[in-house]
């Protein structure tokens, strides 16, 4: 009874002190897309990725019934970096829906605007509202439409002691005429927050260098549900793991009982951890996490594993290597011989031939596909020919009687041979992350075996010339591109033996597969060339080739690739390819295929869509 009661109470009390309006809220899952087209199209950086930001303490004054419920210590805020613009969860602030909405679309507009980050806070977000009214004159209605909803719901100054009132008055003024307030007021209490300007003081990593030997492995489809599931990212820092031999005593505060804690160095491997769910609740109500490594974590086992094959074992290495450069967004720069990439083919695979739950898919792709085959024609009305063309004879000759005007074309029939002028090299991504199931039965390697197969049966039926590589990598100096089928290579059982052999490799960094794919394709003397790279994630390595790096390297090399006069093309199985794709390919140069088990079928029908 006890129990309930008190739950009855903490429902009551909680829902008294809540400022939400729960009936109107927007969610950032809600707006999302649009969110992102927005901010582009104003001008925002396009490599951002797009975040739900986390809570942090703000340290204003809360009112008593938000004491008594312990609630309204964090709220949500805006704020960017150089990777990701974070927005608000979830916005109930107003009692209007479109208020709400409106306002995640100012935040996104402010968001954009392009302000020195050294100034002041307050002076820095006046800045960023002038320039989005002066840019964008539309959205003044908005803008003070949400002002006049704003001020009422704030503290009034006459409530407040002398200094917080002369920070809430100076806030007041700058949010009504922008430009008008240089500095803000001190005081021992922090100010109310401001939904409508930037985070003050936005949570970063107080430790951003990573050391080269630090990585992650590829994502796993669990741990990706688990991530579409929250955008929210959590504040963290990383730091150097304690070795527990020196403990110390940290106190700390809790409510009004104060505590000794030591620090004991505790591993915690990944298997043990049963209790999952009460682990991401836990996460979700820390304000900040911090990050460690020693050498007993499940990243040393997983490099262990990841180890390269002895030589004897290892597929054949086709030279000597080639010295690749690699684009460096922040220094605006190519480094020259920065990566290594090694061609290989395996030696050990056997001819063989269709696999039998293909032949039937097969059999029909290529029927559908010869209708694509190159043709012999006849061209009529042309002035000299093979043959006569005798209704453009008779209809010359019943002009001529009647006294019309002859047709000025041709009386002869020309035969020509219709070519596919077209060439393509098909990349598939080898990485370790295509070891993940993509159905109950088989894997994402099983699945681009199979979309392999019959990408090059349809292509046969077609003539036209095409090659096939896969590629992984192991850090820069270790790029891996396995030949499957080169453009002078016939499409054989030998080479059916190479496309069934395939497994899982490394990572993948896709930025220097491109370009080597990019020099094999421009030798090609067809006038279209399509390069069409087949993936399952974003580009990844070991070392600092990850997140924003690895993408802008991957945008440089499609860019030197279309400039080569090729056309690259992505298809991929990634739930979340429209967050990043669109800035490496554009709008209309991707395809994301939602069920990973009809890649193979999906594939050829691509193709024929975009040589037809």
């Amino acid at each position: 009874m006890e129990e309930y009661v008190g739950e009855l109470w903490h429902r009551l009390v909680t829902r008294t002190a809540d400022k939400q309006y729960v009936d109107a809220a927007v969610s950032l899952d809600e707006i999302s897309k649009v969110a992102a087209i927005f901010f582009r199209a104003l001008g925002g950086d396009s490599g951002l990725n797009l975040s739900a930001a986390a809570p942090t303490r703000h340290g204003a004054r809360r009112s008593w019934k938000e004491r008594m419920a312990s609630s309204g210590e964090r709220i949500e805020l805006s704020w960017r970096d150089g990777e990701t613009l974070r927005l608000p969860e979830t916005i109930a602030l107003f009692p209007e829906r479109n208020l709400n909405r409106d306002l995640y679309l100012w935040l996104v507009a402010l968001s954009a605007a392009n302000v020195d980050d050294s100034l002041p806070w307050i002076v820095r977000n006046q800045a960023a509202t002038q320039v989005t009214l002066m840019r964008f004159p539309g959205l003044a209605s908005k803008y003070y439409r949400l002002i006049d909803m704003l001020l009422p719901m704030r503290v009034r100054p006459e409530s407040l002691s002398s200094a917080e009132a002369a920070q809430e008055t100076a806030i007041r003024e700058a949010l009504m005429k922008p430009g008008s307030i240089l500095t803000l007021p001190p005081s021992k209490i922090a100010f109310q927050p401001v939904p409508l300007w930037m985070h003050p003081n936005p949570p970063e990593s107080k430790n951003n260098k990573i050391s080269p030997s630090d990585g992650a492995p590829e994502s796993t489809e669990a741990e990706k549900e688990n991530s579409a599931k929250s955008l929210r990212k959590h504040a963290a820092e990383r730091a150097e793991m304690p070795d527990g031999k020196d403990g110390f005593l940290v106190m700390f505060r809790a409510e009004s009982l104060f505590s000794w804690t030591e620090y004991i160095n505790v591993n915690r491997p990944q298997d043990e951890e049963d209790d999952m769910k009460n682990a991401a609740l836990a996460a979700e109500d820390m304000d900040s996490m911090t990050v460690a490594r020693d050498s007993e974590t499940s990243v040393a086992k997983l490099r262990f594993d990841l180890d390269l094959p002895p030589a004897g074992e290892d597929d054949t290495p086709l030279g000597e290597g080639i010295s690749l450069p690699e684009w460096d967004y922040k220094k605006q720069i190519l480094q020259v011989d920065y990566c290594r990439l090694q061609e290989f083919v395996s030696p050990q695979t056997q001819p063989c031939k269709l696999p039998i739950h293909l032949k039937s898919t097969a059999r029909r792709l290529r029927s559908q596909f010869q209708a694509l085959a190159p043709t012999r024609t006849w061209l009529r009305g042309q002035q000299d020919g093979d043959e006569l063309d005798l209704d453009a004879w008779v209809r010359k000759e019943a002009d001529l009687l009647s006294g019309n005007h002859a047709d000025s074309r041709g009386t002869f029939c020309k035969q020509v041979h219709q070519q596919r002028d077209l060439a393509c090299l098909l990349l598939a991504d080898l990485s370790l992350s295509t070891d993940a199931y993509a159905s109950e039965s088989a894997r994402v390697i099983d699945v681009i075996s199979d979309s392999l197969f019959l990408f090059s049966e349809a292509l046969c039926a077609t003539g036209d010339r095409f090659a096939m590589y896969g590629f992984s990598s192991l850090r820069r100096a270790n790029v891996r591109f396995n030949r499957l089928k080169s453009f002078d290579e016939r499409y054989d059982d030998a080479v059916k033996g190479r496309i069934a052999a395939i497994k899982p490799g490394y990572y993948t960094r896709m930025g220097a597969a491109i370009r080597q794919a990019t020099t094999i394709l421009s030798k090609q003397k067809q006038s279209q060339r399509l390069l069409l790279l087949l993936t399952d994630g974003k580009p990844n390595d070991l070392d600092r080739y990850e997140g924003r790096y690895g993408i802008e390297d991957t945008r440089m090399a499609l860019h030197q690739a279309r400039q080569q006069g090729l056309r690259p093309f992505c298809v991929t199985i990634d739930r979340e390819a429209n967050e990043y794709l669109p800035h490496l390919f554009g709008a209309g140069g991707y395809a994301v295929i939602r069920k990973p088990d009809e890649l193979p079928k999906e594939l050829p029908l691509l193709y024929a869509q975009m040589t037809r």
